[in-house]
């Protein structure tokens, strides 16, 4: 037995243990109140503030919504499969095939970039916190798939994130 195959034998993925256990909950709470939170700002206090920016950082704003959006409905599909995971409606296998199609790495603009310092307090709140959540997601997802799993798109295949994320909510919802 060589000595990586030992060390990996005994190594204990914290990130598992959270995600498989009853601590997952808070963290999928967490994630599923950030989106509401955000989509409850978009189309309320949040639209207002909008009509209220330059042409520059309105434009600004609107792509970082985007970003906003795609982000945390990627973060929403991976603990959706997690959870189906852990109440046992998919396999830890079904779950690493279909978590293929989440994409944990949507950035974010510069914080120099032009038109930002107009942009509303709480919209850059929510941009910060779902950076924070993404980036503790992907963490998590690289420790229990690896990262040879992650962002892992079939090449040649063309990209459109709003089938996936469909064909991803109705496999994590389907019932067999």
């Amino acid at each position: 037995m060589n000595d990586s195959s030992k060390g990996s034998a005994k190594t204990i993925k914290l990130a598992e243990r959270r995600v498989f256990s009853q601590s997952f909950k808070p963290l999928y709470q967490e994630g599923m109140g950030l989106v509401e939170q955000a989509a409850e700002y978009l189309d309320g206090k949040g639209r207002a503030e909008a009509k209220k920016l330059s042409r520059l950082a309105a434009t600004l704003y609107a792509a970082e919504s985007m970003r906003l959006t795609t982000r945390l409905m990627q973060v929403a599909s991976w603990l959706l499969l997690q959870r189906a995971a852990n109440s046992g409606e998919m396999t830890r296998d079904q779950v690493a095939s279909e978590k293929s199609k989440v994409r944990l790495d949507t950035a974010s603009a510069n914080n120099d970039a032009a038109g930002s310092v107009e942009l509303p307090k709480d919209f850059l709140d929510l941009v910060n916190r779902s950076l924070r959540l993404q980036a503790l997601v992907r963490r998590m997802d690289e420790e229990i798939y690896g990262s040879e799993m992650a962002d892992v798109s079939p090449s040649g295949r063309r990209v459109n994130p709003v089938s996936d994320q469909i064909t991803l909510l109705n496999t994590a919802f389907a019932r067999g």
